[in-house]
């Protein structure tokens, strides 16, 4: 397993967050899977949310895009693409996450996961983990490749452009 240098985003407020998110949308194609790591109220779920809501704005839709703390996972369309949005804090072991539909996410769409290191041995090989840290009035993205994450990623100019919108 290969690894891309690791990238560090500065990300403003709750807006920078999001606008990242809609920066990183259009790179994710069918069986990516995104990992979302960090403290509580660092940024995660609306990382996410700009993902979907950017991902439903190119093909005209506009639902709305919630948290799944309590449904554990929130699946939306957005044209023939579907993002699994997956919110695992409340999850204590691996064989959980199969039943609620990781490994049919993972061929069939996007799978954007939260607190990933629920996963265990079942964490992709293939992933990109971004783990969003909270520093003063700001955000802090980390992010790393895996496998084919590692060439994808590049030099990261697309993403630090998103720091700054």
């Amino acid at each position: 397993m290969t690894d891309a240098s690791q990238i560090i985003l500065d990300l403003a407020d709750e807006a920078a967050t999001g606008a990242f998110g809609r920066r990183l949308s259009p790179l994710l194609v069918q069986g990516d899977f995104v990992g979302l790591s960090g403290t509580l109220g660092a940024g995660k779920t609306t990382l996410a949310r700009g993902v979907i809501e950017a991902a439903q704005a190119r093909c005209g839709l506009r639902d709305p895009v919630t948290s799944p703390t309590y449904t554990l996972v929130q699946i939306y369309q957005a044209g023939s693409l579907f993002f699994w949005h997956f919110d695992l804090y409340r999850i204590e072991a691996e064989e959980d996450v199969r039943e609620l539909g990781l490994d049919e996410a993972l061929n069939e769409g996007v799978s954007l996961v939260e607190w990933p290191e629920r996963l265990g041995s079942a964490l992709p090989e293939d992933r990109l983990e971004i783990v969003m840290k909270e520093t003063g009035d700001g955000r802090q993205a980390v992010l790393r490749g895996w496998g084919s994450w590692g060439a994808r990623l590049g030099n990261g100019a697309f993403l630090t452009e998103a720091a700054h919108e």
